[in-house]
C-alpha cells in the first residue's frame, strides 16, 4: 500500500492507522509535492491500494484508491487536523475493507496508559467518553482500557521518585519459532553455544557496574526482570552466576521474575537454584496445548514436557505465568478455548493471552482473519473473568491481528508489578544486556530517554567498553534533576 502525505506532518498516525486495516502489507509513506501524485505513478495493479492525504487552502482531503476503486472525503481543517483527517481516513478504509476495528483511531502501544492520564487529568466519566465518542473505541475496549487503568492505579502510586526496575536480557533460544520477531540467537550450532559463558561474563560485569550507578544515585529497586530469547536454556551453574551477580550489586527486590520460557529447558537444579537466589516469579509459556499447534508454529516442545515443568515449578514454590498466543497457525477458536480451559484448571497466578503478530523478521505468514482472533478474545475474556481472573496490564503491537490486544491476567493480589511498571512507564527501567533498553524516566515528570545496548550477542561481547560508556549518561540523566 502507498500513502501520499502532503502538506501536513501526520503521516507516522495516518500511517499507522493503514497498518491496521492491513497488517500484512507493506505500507510506503510517500511525502508528494504536487497535488495529484498518482498520476505520475504506475497504474495500480488489481487490489493494490493507495491513499492520498493532503490539507489545500484550509481544507482537509482523503482519497482511497483500490485499484480502479476511488472512495474520497473532503472537510474544512477545523480545530483539530490530525483527529479529522484520522476520522476520515478510518472512515474510508472500513467501507472500503467492511472491518471496524475495536481500537477505533487508537494505534499505540500503550492504550491503558492513555486512559489513566485522562482520568487523572480529568474526570474517569470524560476520559470514557472520550474513547468512545472522539476516539471511536468500542465499548468492551473502553471498558477494558478503564478496568486496566483502575487495577493498576495502586500499583503505580507504590513508585517514588527515586524508584527503577531492572531487567535482564539473556538472548539466546534453543531454536527460533516461526512467529518470533525477537532480537535472539538460537543455539543449534556448537559455534553458537560457545558465544554463551563469555556473554555471561560480560553481562555480570556490566550488571555489577549498573549496581555502582543506581547506589552512587540512591535509586530504589523494586523489581528484577531476566528475559530473552529463553533465560531457562542456561545451565545451572550459569543462572547462578547471574542470579548471584545480582544480589551482590542490588539490594533484594519486593520482586523478582524469570522468564524460564520453553518449558523443555527447565529441569529441577535450575529451578532449585533460582528458589536458593531469590526468585519469587516465573513464567512457564505453553503458547498452545496442541501438539499439532505447536509443531506448527516451530514450538519445539511437547504439552506433556509443559505440564512437567509446570509440575516441577509449582512444587518448587514458584509464583506462576503462563502465555497462550491467539491466532497461531493451524489452531481454532474452539481449540484455543480448549487450550485455555487447559491452563485455567492449572490455577496460575497470572495469565497472559497474546494476539499473534505478523513480524515481518518473522518466518510466519497470517493464517486467520480479524474475526478469529476476535472470538478467541472473546472466549477468554468470559473464561477468566468466571475463573476469577482480573486484567492488570495490555498493550498492542505493531501489525497484531485485527489489531487486537495482548491482556495480562492476574488472580486477586497475584498481579505482576514490573508488567505494570515498565508497561506505563511509571519510573526508569534499567537494563542489563544485548538488546537492552535502558528508560530513564523523569523524576516528577513524564518526559523519558533511552540508552540503547548493543543489539546482538557477538557485538555485545565486542564493543562492551563502548557499552559501559554509554551507560554513563545514567548518572549524568539523574544529575541534571538534581539526584545525586
Amino acid at each position: 500500500m502507498i500513502l501520499f502525505v502532503l502538506n501536513h506532518p501526520y503521516h507516522f498516525e495516518m500511517e499507522n492507522l493503514c497498518r491496521v486495516f492491513y497488517p500484512a502489507e507493506k505500507i510506503r509513506a510517500v511525502r508528494a509535492d504536487t497535488p495529484r501524485p498518482l498520476r505520475g505513478h504506475p497504474p495500480l495493479k488489481r487490489g493494490a491500494v493507495a491513499a492520498i492525504t493532503r490539507i489545500v487552502q484550509k481544507n482537509i482531503e482523503v482519497k482511497l484508491f483500490i485499484g480502479k476503486r476511488r472512495l474520497s472525503i473532503t472537510k474544512p481543517e477545523g480545530d483539530n487536523p490530525e483527529l479529522a483527517m484520522a476520522r476520515m481516513l478510518f472512515t474510508l478504509l472500513r467501507r472500503a475493507t467492511g472491518y471496524t476495528p475495536p481500537w477505533g483511531l487508537l494505534t499505540g502501544v500503550r492504550p491503558a496508559k492513555l486512559m489513566l492520564r485522562l482520568r487523572r487529568g480529568d474526570s474517569a466519566s470524560r476520559a470514557e467518553c472520550y474513547f468512545r465518542d472522539s476516539l471511536w473505541v468500542s465499548p468492551e475496549k473502553t471498558a477494558l482500557a478503564i478496568a486496566v487503568a483502575q487495577a493498576e492505579e495502586p500499583i503505580l502510586a507504590r513508585t517514588g521518585s527515586r524508584s527503577f526496575s531492572l531487567y535482564v536480557s539473556i538472548p539466546f533460544c534453543p531454536s527460533r519459532c516461526s512467529y518470533c520477531s525477537f532480537v535472539s540467537h538460537t543455539i543449534e550450532r556448537p559455534s553458537a553455544q560457545k558465544l554463551i559463558p563469555v556473554y555471561i561474563e560480560k553481562l555480570c560485569a556490566e550488571i555489577a557496574y549498573t549496581g555502582e550507578i543506581a547506589s552512587e544515585l540512591g535509586l530504589h529497586l523494586e523489581s528484577i526482570y531476566i528475559g530473552g530469547g529463553t533465560p531457562g536454556i542456561l545451565s545451572p551453574e550459569q543462572l547462578a552466576r547471574v542470579c548471584g551477580a545480582l544480589r551482590a550489586s542490588f539490594t533484594r527486590p519486593g520482586e523478582f521474575t524469570v522468564e524460564a520460557g520453553r518449558p523443555d529447558a527447565l529441569t529441577t537444579e535450575k529451578l532449585q537454584v533460582l528458589r536458593e537466589h531469590g526468585v519469587h516469579r516465573l513464567c512457564v509459556n505453553p503458547q498452545s496445548l496442541d501438539d499439532a499447534v505447536l509443531a506448527r508454529a516451530g514450538r519445539r516442545h511437547t504439552v506433556g514436557q509443559f505440564y512437567e515443568a509446570y509440575e516441577m515449578a509449582k512444587e518448587a514454590g514458584f509464583t506462576l505465568n503462563s502465555d497462550l498466543i491467539a491466532g497461531l497457525p493451524g489452531d481454532t477458536p474452539a481449540g484455543f478455548e480448549a487450550s485455555l480451559r487447559g491452563i485455567i484448571a492449572l490455577r496460575p497466578e497470572n495469565i497472559t493471552v497474546h494476539t499473534l503478530a505478523l513480524k515481518r523478521s518473522a518466518a510466519l505468514e497470517e493464517i486467520h482473519g480479524a474475526d478469529a482472533c476476535s472470538e478467541m478474545l472473546y472466549a477468554a475474556s468470559e473464561l477468566l473473568h468466571a475463573a476469577g481472573y482480573a486484567p492488570y496490564y495490555l498493550y498492542r503491537q505493531s501489525r497484531s491481528l485485527g489489531n487486537l490486544e495482548n491482556i495480562g491476567w492476574s488472580l486477586p493480589g497475584c498481579a505482576c508489578r514490573y508488567n505494570v511498571d515498565m508497561m506505563e512507564e511509571s519510573h526508569s527501567i534499567l537494563a542489563c544486556g544485548a538488546g537492552g533498553v535502558t528508560k530513564l524516566k523523569q523524576p516528577g515528570g513524564d518526559y523519558l530517554e533511552r540508552v540503547f545496548n548493543l543489539k546482538y550477542p557477538y557485538e555485545y561481547q565486542a564493543r562492551f567498553e563502548e557499552l559501559l560508556e554509554r551507560k554513563a549518561r545514567i548518572k549524568a540523566f539523574y544529575g541534571a534533576y538534581n539526584i545525586l
